[in-house]
């Protein structure tokens, strides 16, 4: 596998940090710790930044913008550089009151409340969305009472992040009723845990897949192909596909695909079209 860039390593190493450790109380030394390490040269791109510091406000107050120049749009304003360490201080109180001193909080409805209270401080010059998604998977580990992540609120954020700057902004211009924000974040939880359940189904049928035909030789070309079609392959297989991706000659992949049929790992697809097409037999 490729070696991951020092950014995955230190966002890796930061979700660790918060969710091995979901039984310990949250303090700001955490917060400037995981910011530290996300910019360990003080740097944001170009831009040099305050890492392991709050902002202090000296270019400006923080506000989030789109639009090129002339275009700007404000999506929203945080709060100004002198009132942090109220806010935070009010934030990680709440944060560490057990939820039967918070009328029994559920802890996934804290965990979306805790997602919005803290992107909304957004105490650092960058990346509070990736400290917020942290918060967000140790309040997770919490309710599960788990350090084994299973599914990934991060990862599902991530794949819907035009809706979720939407439900964000409309909920901060809006007044304090966060419904419609604790809403979104349980549908969003809710096809994070069906990703999850799909990515599994996905291994032990893989696996069940291998271990029924495990008696069979296969070239390297068949392998290859059978792990694509059990895992990424969207469309039809064809011969002229099978060739494409294994680089080789048409009859080749015919012959391919026919040691495969007669082996009762593939079979002719009943999907019409003008050439025909295979599929696993599972």
């Amino acid at each position: 596998m490729p070696t991951a860039p020092r950014e995955i390593d230190a966002v890796v190493e930061m979700m660790l940090n918060a969710t091995y450790h979901y039984q310990q109380p949250l303090y700001l030394e955490d917060f400037l710790g995981w910011h530290r390490a996300l910019f360990p040269d003080g740097y944001s791109g170009l831009y040099r930044i305050q890492a392991g510091s709050i902002r202090d406000d000296s270019k400006g107050p923080m506000q989030v913008i789109s639009g090129g120049y002339g275009r700007e749009q404000v999506h929203f304003v945080a709060p100004s550089a002198d009132r942090l360490p109220d806010e935070l201080g009010k934030f990680l109180s709440w944060f560490n009151t057990s939820p039967n001193e918070q009328d029994n909080i559920d802890l996934v409805i804290k965990a979306g409340v805790a997602h919005l209270w803290f992107v909304t401080i957004h105490p650092f010059d960058d990346g509070n969305g990736r400290l917020t998604r942290a918060i967000t998977e140790r309040v997770l580990a919490q309710s599960d009472d788990s350090t084994q992540r299973f599914y990934s609120m991060s990862a599902q954020i991530l794949k819907q992040r035009n809706d979720y700057y939407k439900i964000l902004e409309r909920t901060q211009k809006g007044n304090t009723d966060i419904t419609d924000w604790l809403v979104w974040f349980l549908q969003t939880l809710e096809q994070a845990l069906i990703a999850a359940q799909m990515t599994t189904d996905r291994i032990i049928n893989k696996a069940s897949f291998w271990e029924t035909h495990r008696k069979h030789a296969l070239n390297d070309r068949q392998v290859k192909m059978l792990n694509i079609l059990l895992t990424d392959f969207y469309g039809r297989l064809t011969t002229k596909k099978w060739a494409i991706m294994t680089k080789c000659s048409i009859d080749t992949a015919l012959r391919d695909i026919n040691d495969l049929v007669e082996k009762g790992m593939l079979q002719k697809s009943e999907a019409l079209g003008r050439s025909t097409s295979y599929e696993l037999a599972l």
